[in-house]
């Protein structure tokens, strides 16, 4: 009986330790949140919230890096109260994380015109000396932020300009109104609930077995080179897409490819980057570029790749010529690094 019981403990101790694992707590929270407005409404008491204004977001500048400072609803309140805004406008926040402790993390854009609310948005110049800040556009400020600061305010970006472009039924026509947490919109006429999306997008790194190939787009920062991407067809699988992209992009035919890693990017509508490595074919490797979706491509040597790499200020190899990579947030970077590591990739099914 005593081995019986001294079993039955540890099962018991196993148990609670697995339900109160940090990880599960904090996931089941915030399922709590999206799905229940009055729960999402309370943790809001005693939560905090980033702003934006026109999707770009609340920046302080601290160095070189930038930090994104966070309010309390008292504060936002108060805030909110000064410039004559109802504090219904509250409403319009999304839910974008919470802390170990369960302290939930929103969002809430004042630049954009209001679902909730009859007040037009707030000038941004009187906020920003407010709140002791610039509203900073994120493109430029995300290389400067901290990877907690990054993911969070990537996440609060897409849902705020996915909540702002799906205000209407596409079925009815009637406007969609939005849960408490922001994780659907709801069309009260057609009963059709709505659901954040994203578009899968592949990011492939080729290589000839000895080099990279990099090339840029137009609207590239001038000097850098990447990996090639491109969006998923209807229909296409992750590999079908990446030999598609390689083919139409510089006139390559895959024939090895191996997964790498995924990230979610906001730019510009909120797409999930599926990263790969693809090797080319033996004695076809001559690069035939196609000009409307790409300015220049080329192979890049493994030192070549190494030594860019090495380089910490990309702005600065913009005035010398060089060319230079995507910063490490990125995951062409992390690509690009695996590749100088020598990876390995698998044969392609046919």
């Amino acid at each position: 009986m005593s081995l019986y019981c001294g079993i039955a403990c540890r099962r018991k101790s196993f148990w609670c330790f697995r339900l109160l694992s940090t990880y599960v707590t904090k996931t089941r929270y915030l399922f709590e949140l999206k799905e229940d407005d009055d729960a999402c409404k309370k943790a809001q008491q005693t939560g905090a919230f980033y702003l934006f204004h026109s999707l770009a977001p609340l920046l302080q500048k601290s160095g070189h890096q930038y930090q994104a400072p966070r309010h309390s609803l008292l504060e936002l309140e108060r805030l909110l109260a000064k410039f004559g805004q109802d504090t219904q406008r509250i409403e319009d926040s999304v839910l974008i994380g919470c802390s170990e402790q369960h302290e939930a993390w929103f969002a809430l854009d004042l630049g954009l015109n209001s679902s909730s609310s009859i007040n037009a948005s707030l000038q941004k110049s009187e906020m920003e000396t407010e709140l002791k800040g610039s509203f900073t556009k994120l493109r430029k400020a995300l290389f400067q932020l901290n990877t907690k600061d990054a993911s969070l305010l990537t996440t609060a970006q897409a849902l705020l300009r996915w909540h702002d472009a799906h205000q209407f039924c596409s079925r009815s026509g009637q406007p969609t109104k939005k849960n408490m947490a922001g994780s659907k919109r709801v069309c009260p006429s057609s009963k059709i609930i709505y659901y954040p999306q994203m578009a899968p997008v592949v990011i492939t790194l080729v290589s000839d077995g000895t080099r990279c190939l990099l090339a840029r787009q137009s609207s590239f920062p001038k000097g850098m080179y990447s990996a090639l991407a491109g969006f998923c067809d209807i229909g296409e699988s992750m590999e079908e897409a990446v030999r598609r992209e390689v083919a139409e992009e510089v006139g390559l035919e895959v024939e090895t490819l191996r997964y790498s890693a995924s990230q979610h990017w906001p730019f510009p509508n909120s797409s999930l980057m599926i990263g790969c490595h693809a090797t080319v074919k033996p004695g076809q490797t001559e690069i035939q570029v196609n000009l409307k979706e790409l300015e220049a491509a080329g192979w890049f040597s493994h030192d070549e790749v190494t030594t860019a790499l090495r380089k910490n200020n990309p702005y600065t190899q913009q005035q010398n010529g060089t060319f230079w990579l995507p910063p490490k947030l990125a995951i062409a970077h992390q690509l690009i690094k695996e590749w100088v590591e020598k990876p390995s990739c698998s044969p392609l099914p046919a």
